[in-house]
């Protein structure tokens, strides 16, 4: 089993971010406790930039948002100071699934996912992860959305992929030693 924290990067923590997520402090602490219920299993991902000139449907995304066509190196999208030096899976898609999650979570295919946004790239990792057949746990305390409505609407929406994907606690999954059952 896998633990995969999304995004806890400045560019969605810091108030005067275009990205800021109102929540973001309030998940700090219950994923300093997941990171050390899973340790070593941890993965942090970070939303970054294309490499290149954005193509499709993300060049109207960047023209909305053109604070963030930034290197991945740049100060906003670094880890806040809780996780700073923590390795990173970096992708410049909503969805942090794919091969690298994919592996890392095989053979038992289990998968529990916390970080921000739970109503973009928590949404978008769990359904992707869902569809390719891991078995996907969402840490409701332990995530935040653009807003408090948008969190619980898409943590409801989640609710109804079950049983592929189960919504949970830290406290459920410090119950559970960490294995989530």
């Amino acid at each position: 089993m896998v633990l995969a924290l999304i995004d806890l990067q400045r560019i969605f923590a810091e108030p005067d971010s275009g990205w800021a997520t109102p929540d973001f402090q309030r998940v700090v602490k219950p994923t300093q406790h997941l990171v050390e219920l899973f340790a070593p299993q941890v993965i942090f991902t970070r939303f970054v930039a294309p490499a290149g000139e954005p193509a499709g449907s993300w060049i109207p995304y960047y023209e909305q948002w053109p604070f963030a066509l930034q290197p991945p190196d740049s100060y906003a999208y670094q880890l806040v100071d809780e996780f700073r030096g923590a390795p990173t899976l970096d992708k410049p898609t909503f969805s942090k699934w794919g091969r690298e999650l994919a592996d890392a979570v095989a053979p038992d295919g289990r998968l529990v996912l916390a970080g921000v946004t739970t109503d973009c790239c928590v949404l978008s990792t769990a359904l992707a992860a869902v569809d390719a057949g891991a078995h996907v746990q969402v840490v409701e305390d332990a995530c935040a959305g653009v807003d408090e409505a948008s969190h619980h609407k898409a943590i409801d929406i989640m609710r109804l992929y079950a049983p592929m994907l189960e919504i949970v606690t830290v406290e459920q999954l410090r119950s559970a030693g960490g294995s989530g059952q």
